[in-house]
């Protein structure tokens, strides 16, 4: 896969090249406070996330897109779609590095797979959930042309103890 480029920004498929920074954000409990899968609590949580991620990359038809986020050549953060069984349905997800958060990366980033989602997958359906409290998640995918459709339970935050509320956001292109 290539290169997305954006206005900004660089997306390359995540490789081990990115452990360092990868591990920087994704094992930071105050960037993560809202995932259900982060923070990574060891090193080698990390590389095992990027080794799939590589994996999935070799396959003709990748089920999985985590793409490394890179602003003036400093990896910042991912970006990441994966695809429903059908290949018609594609989840968005993304993480910045807090030392980024607040200056539209991770919209402009999530724009730009979206636009190669569409163009080169031909995926026409994408969703997108938060945790209700994730505010600026909100409006990323508002930013990005997203609809909010339900609010549910059922959320595991992986750092919370508790079942959580979010929000399933929606787009049809």
């Amino acid at each position: 896969m290539d290169t997305i480029r954006t206005q900004r920004l660089e997306l390359r498929p995540m490789c081990m090249d990115y452990l360092g920074s990868t591990h920087e954000y994704a094992g930071d409990p105050e960037n993560t406070t809202y995932m259900m899968y982060l923070p990574n609590d060891t090193l080698e949580d990390t590389v095992e996330y990027i080794k799939e991620a590589e994996t999935e990359f070799a396959k003709d038809r990748p089920s999985f897109y985590e793409m490394a986020i890179f602003y003036n050549g400093n990896h910042i953060g991912a970006v990441s779609l994966y695809l429903e069984d059908d290949f018609a349905t594609a989840e968005f997800g993304w993480v910045i590095n807090k030392k980024y958060h607040g200056s539209g990366f991770a919209a402009e980033a999530a724009s730009g797979l979206l636009d190669y989602a569409r163009q080169v997958l031909g995926i026409k359906h994408f969703i997108a959930t938060c945790d209700t409290a994730n505010i600026p998640s909100t409006r990323v995918m508002e930013k990005i042309g997203m609809t909010r459709k339900a609010e549910r339970g059922g959320r595991h935050n992986k750092q919370s103890p508790e079942e959580r509320r979010e929000y399933l956001y929606e787009m049809w292109c």
